[in-house]
């Protein structure tokens, strides 16, 4: 008998609706975890009432000075965050590329889902100045 994997189903983030039925779409499996790591890494600490301590520090990073030391602070603080936060997630690693684009910073999560033991990753940009590149587009136009 095979046995059956359960990672959960969960709304499908962002939220968006089934426009045949009218109802909520889901995801499960990976695409629920997957999800969930990327809501944990948007949401910010404190931003949820019923659960203050949901979510990331992340943008605590907003205006940093992309050091060595502070990229290494911020990457183990994630790591920690993520497996303290994401239980379906294990063997964490996150490396942060400076260097694509100017005030962007890349990080690549990479993780192992424990339930079915398959790795997975998250690409997500990171912009140290936001306002900054938002003026800089307006210039442009």
């Amino acid at each position: 008998m095979e046995k059956k994997m359960f990672l959960g189903t969960g709304f499908k983030f962002p939220p968006s609706v089934d426009p045949g039925t009218g109802r909520f779409l889901t995801s499960s499996g990976e695409q629920s975890v997957k999800e969930s790591v990327y809501l944990i890494l948007m949401t910010q600490r404190g931003e949820r009432w019923v659960i203050p301590e949901f979510g990331s520090d992340l943008l605590s990073y907003t205006f940093m000075d992309p050091s060595v030391t502070m990229l290494n602070v911020m990457s183990n603080s994630l790591r920690s965050i993520l497996l303290e936060q994401e239980p379906r997630i294990s063997d964490v690693q996150i490396d942060i590329d400076p260097e694509v684009q100017e005030g962007c910073l890349v990080v690549n999560i990479q993780y192992r889902v424990t339930e079915s033991n398959t790795r997975d990753n998250l690409v997500f940009p990171f912009y140290l100045n936001a306002g900054r590149m938002e003026g800089e587009a307006n210039e442009t136009q």
